[in-house]
C-alpha cells in the first residue's frame, strides 16, 4: 500500500524524534478508548488506511505513528469521548506523560510517501498467531489512555496482526447487513490487548464498519 504521510522531527533536549501522521485526516473514522470496551468506527477508506498505518508501524521501531482521530467528523452514535491513537514500539521507551509536550512542538512537518510490504505483514502476523496460541505468550499490545490519546505499545508482529485485522474489516464491512442504511457493523477486534490482573471484563476495542452519510452514495462491492 502507498501511504501519504506528514513527517516531523521534534527534539527533546539532545534526542531527536521521528513522528508521522496521515497527510490527510481519516475523516470518517473515530475511536473511543477501552474502558473496558472501546469502539473504532470507520468507513472503507479509514479501515483500509489504518491497516496500512499499522503495517508501517510494525516495521518502524524508531518512529511514533500518530493518528489525530479527534479531528474527524463526529459519529452519530453517543458512545463516549473521542480519543486520538498513537502507535509506538515497546523498545522506543516513550512515556505517555511526555507526549503532550512533544506534540506541541510538531510544527508543520514535511510530506512523506512510503510503501508497505503486505507479504511481510502477513508473514509477521502469522508468526504472532503461532506464539499467541501458547499459554506463555507475552507479546501483547500494552495500552493506556492519557491526554485524550489511546497509546498502543507493541512489537512488530502484534502490530502486523492488528494491520491484518483492519484489512479484514475493510474487506468484510461493506458486505454486512444494514450498513447501506447507516448502521454500524462489528467485523473485527484489535488483537492482543493486555488485560488487567484479577479478572473482570476483558479490555476490548471493537472494529466496526460504518458508511458515512448521505447513505444514498453507498454501494456494496460488486454492485
Amino acid at each position: 500500500m502507498r501511504l501519504r504521510l506528514r513527517q516531523f522531527r521534534p527534539r527533546t533536549g539532545p534526542v531527536e524524534h521521528r513522528v508521522v501522521q496521515p497527510l490527510h485526516p481519516l475523516r470518517h473514522t473515530s475511536l473511543r478508548a477501552p474502558e473496558p470496551i472501546g469502539l473504532l468506527l470507520g468507513d472503507h477508506d479509514g479501515l483500509n488506511r489504518l491497516a496500512g498505518l499499522f503495517s508501517f508501524a510494525a516495521c518502524s521501531r524508531h518512529t511514533i505513528v500518530h493518528l489525530p482521530l479527534c479531528d474527524g467528523a463526529p459519529p452519530t452514535e453517543d458512545v463516549g469521548e473521542p480519543v486520538d491513537l498513537l502507535l509506538v514500539h515497546h523498545s522506543y521507551g516513550l512515556r505517555p506523560s511526555r507526549w503532550p509536550g512533544l506534540r506541541r512542538t510538531l510544527g508543520r512537518g514535511t510530506p512523506l510517501t512510503v510503501r508497505t510490504d503486505e507479504r511481510r505483514t502477513d508473514r509477521d502476523a502469522a508468526a504472532w498467531r503461532r506464539r499467541a496460541a501458547r499459554a506463555d505468550c507475552r507479546d501483547e499490545l500494552r495500552h493506556v489512555t492519557h491526554a485524550r490519546t489511546l497509546f498502543l505499545f507493541g512489537s512488530r508482529d502484534v502490530f502486523a496482526e492488528t494491520a491484518m485485522s483492519f484489512a479484514r474489516a475493510a474487506g468484510r464491512g461493506p458486505h454486512q447487513k444494514g450498513v447501506s442504511r447507516g448502521h454500524p457493523a462489528m467485523v473485527a477486534a484489535v488483537p492482543g490487548l493486555t488485560q488487567r490482573p484479577g479478572g473482570g471484563h476483558p479490555h476490548e476495542v471493537l472494529i466496526c464498519f460504518k458508511a458515512y452519510p448521505p447513505y444514498a452514495h453507498f454501494r456494496r462491492p460488486g454492485r
